[in-house]
C-alpha cells in the first residue's frame, strides 16, 4: 500500500491511539485538552468522500453513485455556489449571489434591485453579459504527477518546476475532455500543497436571470443582521443554463425540490467555501492574533467610520457613490476580522490548536523517516513568523495602500503620477504614456471631507506602525499632526481633485514638486522594499506549508479534511438549536418574524419591506419556515450552496452563518457555530402567493418548464 494511503481509519480512533501511545508527551494531566474528531473540519473533498462516515453515522447507502448525483447537480458560480432545480437547467442561488446580475440586466427605466424580477416565459429570462457557471465533471489526484517534478528540483527551483507540472496536467486534461462541451481544468492544492487534484470543469456562458426577490426581502436586516440569527431573509434568486444552441440545458441530474426538515434531520451541504486557515501551526496563528488580524481589523473599523459619516453628511450624493453598499463591504469584513481576533485570542481555542500540534509532532518524532524529512518541520514555520513579525511595521503602514475604493484618491492619483514621471524620464512610447494619463484622468473624487478623513488616516497608520521618528513618516507629515498634513497636503496638490488633475494634464502637466507626487516617491522605495522581503518570506512559507500538508496527509490520511480553497466541497451536519443570549435560538423562523421585525422597527430603513408586502399578501402563510439552522460547516464561498437530505431533496439554500461561527476561520467547533438557510417552503410559498410565478412553481414542483404561465 502507498505511503500516504496507509492509514484509513478514522481520525478519532487515530487520536485515542496517540493518547494511550504518548500520554507522557501530549497530555501531562486528565485536564488537558483534546483535540476533538473534527476539529479541522467537515468540508469533505469528492475526490476523497467520507462514504463510510455518512453511512455510520446517518443510516444510509453514501454510495458512489449518490456523491455523483451530489457533485453533478450543484455548480460554481463566481464568489458563490448554486445548484440545478430542474431537467430544464433551472438554477437557484442566493439573491445576494445575484446582485450584479440583476443590474446588469436592468433597462432603461427599471429598479430590479428594489423591485424585484420575474420573467413570465422563456423568452422573457434575460441574459446576463460575461456570466457563467461551472459543474465539476471529473477529478483526478496528480499529487504523484506533481511531485515527481518538485521533489527531482533543487531546492531553488521546486516552484517552477510545481508550476510546469501543473501546467503539463492542466493541457493533458483539456486535450482528454476536447470535443465536449467547452471545459476548464484547475489543478487545486489541497492540505496546503500536500496534495493536488486536478478539477475538470464544465462551463456554462450562456446563463439567464429568471426571477429574484427584492432586495429589501433578500437582505432583510441588512447590515445589523449580518452574521447574527434568528435571521429572516428570503434570499433567493433563480436563473436557467443555456446550451450553445440557445436552448434549455438538460443536465442529466438535479436536486428534487423537498419539503423541509426538522430538528434533529441531517443536512448535506454543497459548494465551494473560501480559504480557510485551519491546518496553520500554533505559531503561524500566534502571527495572525498579534499582527494580522488586528492591523485589518483596526483598517476596516476606521474607514468604516469615515464612509458612514460621508453617507451621513449627504446621503444623495452617498447613494450616487454607492457609499451605503461600499460600507457594507467593509462592516461585513469588519465583523469578520473582529470574530476572528476573537477566536484567536480564546485560550480554550489555542489550547486545542496546541494539542493537535503536539500529536503531530509526535508522531513525526515515533516514526524514523518521518522524523528525518520533518524532524524541523514546525520549528522551521516558527523561525519564519519571526521574520514575519520583523516586517510588522510596513505590513500595517502599507496595508491596502493602492485600495481606490477605501482609501485616498489623491495618494492613489499621487502614485499614479510619480509612475508616469518616471516613465516620461525613461522615454515610454506615447502610447504608453496616452494611456497612462487615462487612467489618472479616471480616478474619480471622494466627497472632500472624506478624501481628507481618508488621507488622514493614512498620515496616523504611517506614524503608528513606521514610529514617530521613521524619516518617512517625519518627511510625510512635515512637523504637523496627521490631521494638519492631509489638510496641508490637498490645499497644495492639484492631484487633490480629478477636474485639477485634468487641468495639469491638458496644460503644464504634473509638476515634479507636487508634494503628493513628492509623497509617492518617498513612499516607492520603502514600499517596494517591504513587498520585496515579504515575497521572499511568504515564499518560503508555501514551501514549508505544502511539507506540513504532506506529513499531515501521510499521518492522518483523509481522516482529517483539507482546509477549504474555493474548490468544490461536500459537509454535513444536523439541524439543531443552540444556546444564546440568555435564551434559546430556534431551529427556524417564519414569515411571522419578517412582519415583527418591520413593525418593531417602524422606518428603519434595514427592516423596510417591498410594496407588495404591504398589507400582507393574500394567501401567504405566514407559518411558513423562512430560515433555519444547522451545524453544517460552512464559509464564505458555501452562500447559495445546496442544503439537501439523504435522499438528495433540496431543503435550504445557505446564506450566512452566525457571529459565532466565525471561528471557523480557524477550528470547526459545532457546538459554537450554525449556518443559516433559507428555508425552500419560504420561496415556494413566496413564489406562489406574493410574486404570482406560477410557471416557475410549477417546474420546481414537476421538474420541467410550463411556457407562458403567469
Amino acid at each position: 500500500m502507498h505511503r500516504n494511503l496507509r492509514i484509513r481509519f478514522g481520525a478519532l480512533a487515530f487520536l485515542a491511539t496517540m493518547l494511550a501511545l504518548h500520554a507522557p508527551v501530549v497530555a501531562q494531566t486528565t485536564d488537558a485538552p483534546k483535540p476533538g474528531r473534527f476539529d479541522f473540519g467537515k468540508m469533505w473533498t469528492f475526490e476523497y468522500p467520507p462514504a463510510e462516515y455518512f453511512t455510520s453515522t446517518y443510516g444510509f447507502d453514501a454510495s458512489p453513485a449518490w456523491f455523483e448525483k451530489a457533485r453533478l447537480a450543484a455548480l460554481r458560480i463566481p464568489g458563490c455556489s448554486a445548484s440545478f432545480v430542474s431537467s430544464d437547467g433551472l438554477v437557484v442561488t442566493n439573491h445576494h449571489c445575484a446582485r450584479g446580475s440583476i443590474v446588469a440586466v436592468t433597462r432603461d427605466g427599471e429598479h430590479l434591485l428594489d423591485d424585484g424580477f420575474y420573467a413570465p416565459t422563456l423568452e422573457d429570462e434575460r441574459p446576463i453579459p460575461g456570466y457563467r457557471a461551472d459543474q465539476l465533471i471529473a477529478v483526478e489526484d496528480v499529487t504523484d504527477e506533481v511531485y515527481a517534478a518538485v521533489d527531482a528540483a533543487p531546492a531553488e527551483g521546486r516552484g517552477a518546476a510545481r508550476a510546469a507540472a501543473i501546467a503539463a496536467v492542466e493541457s493533458r486534461l483539456k486535450q482528454a475532455h476536447e470535443g465536449s462541451d467547452e471545459v476548464l481544468v484547475q489543478v487545486v492544492p489541497l492540505y496546503n500543497g500536500g496534495r493536488y487534484s486536478a478539477y475538470v470543469f464544465r462551463r456554462f456562458r450562456d446563463v439567464r436571470l429568471v426571477a429574484a426577490a427584492e432586495l429589501d426581502m433578500g437582505f432583510f436586516g441588512g447590515d445589523p443582521d449580518n452574521f447574527t440569527y434568528p435571521r429572516y431573509a428570503l434570499d433567493f434568486a433563480f436563473y436557467r443554463v443555456y446550451d450553445a444552441d440557445g436552448k434549455p440545458y438538460h443536465p442529466t441530474t438535479w436536486f428534487t425540490w423537498g419539503n423541509g426538515v426538522d430538528e434533529g434531520d441531517p443536512v448535506f451541504v454543497i459548494g465551494n467555501p473560501g480559504p480557510t486557515n485551519r491546518l496553520q501551526t500554533v505559531a503561524q496563528l500566534e502571527y495572525q492574533r498579534d499582527v494580522l488580524v488586528p492591523v485589518r481589523k483596526a483598517y476596516y473599523e476606521t474607514r468604516l467610520q469615515v464612509m458612514r459619516d460621508a453617507y451621513a453628511a449627504d446621503p444623495v450624493t452617498g447613494e450616487q457613490l454607492d457609499l451605503r453598499n461600499r460600507a457594507f463591504g467593509l462592516s461585513n469584513s469588519l465583523k469578520a476580522y473582529t470574530g476572528r481576533l476573537a477566536a484567536l485570542q480564546d485560550p480554550e481555542i489555542l489550547d486545542l490548536k496546541r494539542a493537535a500540534e503536539a500529536e503531530l509532532e509526535a508522531a513525526i518524532r515515533n516514526d524514523p523517516e518521518l522524523q528525518s524529512r520533518y524532524g524541523n518541520l514546525l520549528a522551521d514555520i516558527a523561525g519564519l513568523q519571526v521574520r514575519k513579525r520583523a516586517l510588522a511595521g510596513p505590513a500595517g503602514a502599507f496595508y491596502a495602500l493602492a485600495s481606490g475604493s477605501n482609501g485616498s484618491r489623491t495618494l492613489r492619483r499621487a502614485m499614479m503620477a510619480a509612475d508616469l514621471l518616471n516613465a516620461q524620464t525613461q522615454g515610454a512610447s506615447s502610447a504608453s504614456l496616452d494611456e497612462a494619463r487615462a487612467r489618472l484622468r479616471d480616478v474619480e473624487d471622494h466627497p472632500a471631507a472624506m478624501e481628507e478623513d481618508l488621507l488622514r488616516l493614512r498620515f496616523e497608520d504611517l506614524q503608528r506602525y513606521l514610529g514617530a521618528d521613521d524619516p518617512l513618516v517625519v518627511a510625510a507629515l512635515e512637523g504637523r499632526s496627521p490631521e494638519g498634513a492631509a489638510t496641508s497636503l490637498l490645499s497644495r496638490s492639484v492631484l487633490a481633485t480629478q477636474a485639477q488633475t485634468e487641468r495639469a494634464l491638458n496644460g503644464p502637466g504634473i509638476p515634479t514638486d507636487d508634494p503628493a507626487v513628492v509623497l509617492a516617491r518617498a513612499l516607492g522605495p520603502r514600499v517596494a522594499g517591504f513587498q520585496d522581503s515579504d515575497r521572499v518570506v511568504s515564499d518560503r512559507e508555501r514551501e514549508l506549508a505544502a511539507d506540513l500538508g504532506r506529513v499531515r496527509f501521510e499521518v492522518y490520511g483523509t481522516a482529517v479534511a483539507p482546509d477549504a480553497t474555493s474548490s468544490p466541497r461536500i459537509t454535513d451536519g444536523v439541524v439543531k438549536s443552540y444556546e444564546y443570549n440568555g435564551t434559546l435560538a430556534p431551529t427556524h423562523t417564519t414569515f411571522f418574524g419578517v412582519y415583527d421585525r418591520y413593525y418593531g422597527h417602524d422606518g428603519n430603513v434595514e427592516w423596510q419591506l417591498p410594496k407588495r408586502w404591504l398589507p400582507v399578501p393574500a394567501g401567504l402563510d405566514l407559518s411558513t419556515p423562512l430560515n433555519f439552522i444547522s451545524t453544517a460547516d460552512t464559509y464564505g464561498g458555501n452562500s447559495g450552496s445546496p442544503a439537501v437530505t439523504k435522499d438528495l431533496a433540496l431543503v435550504g439554500l445557505n446564506f450566512d452563518r452566525n457571529i459565532e461561527g466565525l471561528s471557523r476561520d480557524f477550528i470547526y467547533l459545532p457546538e459554537r457555530g450554525r449556518n443559516i438557510m433559507v428555508d425552500v417552503r419560504a420561496i415556494r410559498e413566496a413564489l406562489a402567493d406574493v410574486y404570482h410565478a406560477d410557471r416557475i412553481v410549477d417546474e420546481i414542483s414537476q421538474g420541467a418548464p410550463v411556457e407562458g404561465r403567469r
